[in-house]
């Protein structure tokens, strides 16, 4: 990326709309709801690249809101896992619903297929909390 945005570089959206462009690489100028509804854009045309939303963590960094800075990391490493599987890891998340060796599996693979290591953390922390609060399926 090879960018410093601070604060002062908010919103990107018109004070730095070079940095913004969506998944498929349109620019947001050549986003519109008009384009939307008659089938010239589609959802994979307004998806956020990883790249704008760790822009936007530096953002939070340079504003003094380092927790909001992690949770986007994270989601700029969610735009790597398929839908699919998100939800299914989501689902696998709730209490009761997997065992600590199935939830290290899912922390295992965001790490190595999806190079997602925050969210990795994250679920490996929760195999080991669920543990301790007895909310792992038996």
């Amino acid at each position: 990326m090879g960018q410093n945005i601070t604060a002062n570089d908010y919103p990107l959206s018109s004070k730095r709309p070079d940095l913004v462009s969506s998944a498929t690489g349109k620019r947001l100028d050549e986003i519109t709801l008009d384009k939307f509804m008659d089938g010239s854009i589609d959802f994979k045309d307004i998806q956020i690249r990883p790249e704008t939303l760790e822009y936007q963590a530096q953002i939070a960094e340079s504003a003094g809101r380092p927790h909001i800075s992690v949770n986007l990391r994270r989601a700029a490493e969610l735009t790597r896992v398929p839908d699919a599987r998100i939800l299914e890891i989501y689902g696998a998340l709730r209490p009761g619903r997997s065992t600590k060796e199935e939830l290290l599996a899912i922390s295992a693979e965001l790490e190595t297929t999806y190079n997602a290591t925050i969210c990795s953390t994250f679920v490996r922390e929760a195999a080991c909390v669920y543990a301790e609060r007895g909310q792992l399926k038996q």
